[in-house]
């Protein structure tokens, strides 16, 4: 199974590589061997890429917080957190090299109370100003204890497209697909501090399978 945002970058992959197959019929020396290479290499980690596999969440998400995206886990930290959840905030950062799957999934079930693309610039995803200066969207869900939880699609020095199929008003549940970062990427969780973080730095995860924490009952709306 493969990303639908992919579908379009899929066939120019394989057009290209098919100009470059016939370029190879024509060319002579050590340079059959390389364009053969090549057309191999663009159309397999194109197709590769945009792999979207099935993933299985847990039976019961009802508090859960699972992985917005395959990677590593490479920052868990309070911040301070003003676009949303306005106050402190743990947050849960999750690096995706090129070979991970990048179809992104829903952290947490609830209702999207926030949605809103930035564009920005282009550090490598794993910066500490990435969450802040990159291209990046930022959306927040409202979970039905009334605890809110944001998180953000982050764009890397490779990634350069961001693209989201939510909106505010829409009810989502845990592990669901969402969106994509084309290439190289980051996403960001952010949970009240009230809320369990199961996982530390150096962590792998698994995107829409893998519980990173969990919110607590007890959380209240105080907006």
């Amino acid at each position: 199974m493969f990303a639908r945002e992919g579908y379009v970058l899929m066939l120019g992959a394989t057009v290209i590589g098919v100009i470059l197959s016939v370029v190879a019929l024509y060319v002579q020396g050590v340079w059959p061997p390389i364009f053969w290479i090549l057309a191999v290499f663009v159309v397999a980690f194109t197709f590769y890429f945009f792999r979207d596999p099935d993933r299985t969440p847990p039976a019961d998400t009802t508090n859960l917080i699972l992985a917005p995206a395959d990677g590593k886990v490479v920052l868990v930290e309070e911040v301070d957190e003003s676009i949303y959840l306005a106050s402190r905030a743990k947050k849960v950062s999750i690096f995706l090299s090129p070979l991970d799957v990048h179809v992104n999934r829903i952290p947490v079930n609830g209702v999207i109370e926030f949605d809103r693309y930035i564009s920005g610039s282009y550090l490598v995803a794993w910066h500490p100003k990435a969450s802040d200066l990159n291209e990046r969207s930022e959306i927040g869900l409202k979970h039905a204890t009334g605890s809110k939880v944001l998180f953000k699609q982050i764009a890397g020095a490779v990634a350069r497209r961001i693209v989201y199929h939510i909106k505010t008003g829409d009810e989502v549940v845990a592990g669901d697909r969402f969106g994509i970062v084309k290439f190289g990427s980051r996403m960001d969780v952010l949970v009240p501090l009230s809320a369990e973080i199961f996982v530390k730095v150096g962590d792998r995860v698994c995107g829409g399978e893998t519980v990173i924490g969990q919110l607590n009952d007890e959380e209240s709306d105080e907006s």
